[in-house]
């Protein structure tokens, strides 16, 4: 059952570790108040204490975190369980599809209507563009096990 990753999973991996920790720095950015955390790039004390920041009291970056978590909980059951080998690559690429269309929301947010960007969540929404299109790849290059 267990076969060599190919360099979408790897990438995927990767890229969501990645996006895990940018993730838990914003939720914890979230939870300190502390504006020196933004390390002077671009206006992330604004976004991040806009009222867009978070859903009934749950910050959004948090939020964010959970959703890596759980994508990078698929990748892991991927290669050890035959129905996440079989239904993960999907559940995955849905995950990320609804995290790509909700981080256009929020840029759109900071562009229109905060009007200040934080490069951490552009990073964040820049990683979620690039697993999408490994999600993509990886759905129609890699066939699951009969």
């Amino acid at each position: 059952m267990e076969t060599k990753p190919t360099r979408a999973y790897v990438a995927s991996f990767v890229l969501t570790v990645l996006g895990l920790a940018d993730a838990t720095y914003l939720t914890l950015l979230k939870f300190t108040h502390h504006e020196a955390m933004c390390a002077g790039v671009g206006d992330c004390y604004t976004v991040n204490t806009s009222k867009y920041a978070e859903i009934h009291g749950v910050p959004i970056a948090l939020l964010g975190a959970l959703a890596y978590l759980a994508i990078l909980a698929l990748l892991w059951l991927e290669r050890r369980h035959p129905l996440a080998q079989q239904h993960g690559p999907m559940a995955e690429f849905a995950l990320i599809f609804a995290g790509v269309l909700y981080s256009a929301y929020l840029t759109y947010l900071e562009a229109e209507v905060i009007h200040a960007f934080c490069p951490y969540c552009l990073v964040s929404a820049t990683i979620l563009l690039f697993l999408l299109i490994l999600a993509i790849i990886r759905l129609l290059n890699e066939a699951p096990p009969e």
